[in-house]
């Protein structure tokens, strides 16, 4: 019982409830969303890699772009009024893009618009959110509700592929896309509902907060900076899944869209267990567990591009989701409690930007590889591309330090 208590300690945090709440109603429907817009672009394009590849990154490039400036407005302004604003944003482009396909009259160019303009209102939202964690529960909770946002989060990844799968196959992707978009409606809620006097808020907002300033105050910490260029190469080389796994369940397997939703709900299956895993932590993560669990990741991801069957596949994909989602949060818990809660909102969209903003590119790279020399080759380079950069990193950190002028 005390350990049950201890998993899911900051939901005791009310307005952390509320916000659980909304984020897995909007998150599963987002899911779902994606597995449409995979399975549509596919079919407009005749199964090209290259199309969902110009998606995904038409998608990720406002990351790449945007973000530290969205992370400047989070150290500003309101983080709870900027999140109603975002998501109702979201809710809107959902709704247009749903209704276009109901008319019958999408094209190729209307899906690649709307990645952009949702990917712009993302490089706000994302940074905002993920600061935003602090503000609801405080710094002595904070590792346990990031480790249970995780969790919201690859529950809705099961959950929601699987749902997409069924529902594609029965009412087609339009109405998939409709049910995300009415979805924003309980994320606006749940955190209008939440109480403001609640909120763990700076007691001083920078008046005219500056990326520069963020940036050079990472640039002061090499403890930041390690876990942040390992995420960057891991984001740009291990983090396809979105473009290679419907490429796998049509191109390998030669199933429908209820496998490729069963290939991402493995994936998303082992992500929930590590999610769970990781609310135990009660402090920030060593280096040398940052560096570690990107090496599994490597080797679980090389192996999955090997399964010589879709049940090899869903095994592999279950470990691999596990690896992945273990990293990423080592990663994200050395960087969010190491940093000053003034530079917070900057600091983790710095974070974002490297998470996600290499996948424009990644994506691009991924669709050529499994164009040219089919998805397995591009999922397994993926792993041994990561698994390659965390052995250098370890290296390179074990080595002893040069012995400063006064030791010598």
């Amino acid at each position: 019982m005390e350990t049950l208590r201890r998993t899911f300690q900051s939901l005791s945090v009310r307005n952390f409830r509320l916000f659980v709440l909304g984020q897995l109603l909007s998150v599963t429907c987002t899911w779902m969303m994606v597995i449409a817009q995979d399975w549509l672009v596919l079919e407009l394009s005749g199964d090209s890699g290259t199309a969902l590849g110009v998606v995904t990154a038409l998608q990720f490039t406002p990351v790449l772009l945007l973000t530290l400036y969205g992370g400047r407005l989070a150290d500003r302004h309101s983080k709870r009024s900027l999140l109603m604003l975002a998501n109702s944003a979201s809710g809107v482009l959902a709704l247009a893009l749903g209704l276009w396909i109901l008319l019958g009259e999408v094209r190729l160019w209307h899906i690649w618009l709307f990645a952009l303009a949702l990917g712009t209102v993302n490089a706000v939202e994302a940074p905002t959110r993920i600061s935003f964690v602090g503000e609801m529960v405080g710094g002595e909770l904070l590792p346990n509700a990031s480790a249970m946002s995780a969790a919201y989060f690859n529950v809705a990844r099961v959950v929601g592929p699987a749902i997409a799968g069924f529902l594609i196959a029965r009412l087609d992707v339009a109405a998939v896309v409709l049910i995300n978009a009415v979805s924003y409606l309980g994320t606006v809620a749940s955190v209008a509902l939440m109480r403001p006097a609640e909120l763990h808020v700076p007691a001083e907002r920078p008046a005219r907060p500056r990326v520069a300033d963020g940036l050079r105050y990472v640039g002061r910490r090499p403890d930041l900076v390690l876990p942040l260029v390992l995420l960057g190469v891991v984001g740009l080389a291990g983090f396809n899944f979105q473009l290679t796994l419907p490429l796998m369940a049509k191109t390998e397997f030669h199933t429908d869209s209820t496998a490729f939703g069963l290939l991402s709900s493995s994936l998303a299956a082992g992500s929930l267990l590590a999610a769970f895993a990781t609310t135990a932590r009660r402090g920030r993560p060593s280096a040398l567990v940052v560096t570690g669990s990107a090496l599994a990741f490597g080797a679980t991801e090389a192996l999955a591009g090997l399964a010589p069957t879709l049940t090899t596949a869903c095994l592999l994909l279950t470990l691999t989701g596990f690896t992945m989602m273990y990293f990423a949060q080592a990663s994200n818990h050395r960087v969010q409690l190491g940093t000053d809660p003034a530079y917070r909102g900057r600091v983790m969209a710095l974070y974002t930007v490297i998470f996600q903003g290499g996948t424009p590119l990644g994506a691009l790279l991924t669709g050529w590889l499994a164009e040219h020399w089919g998805p397995r080759w591009a999922l397994s380079t993926g792993g041994l591309i990561t698994l390659t950069t965390a052995t250098l990193t370890l290296t390179l950190s074990r080595r002893p330090a040069p012995p400063t002028p006064e030791a010598r």
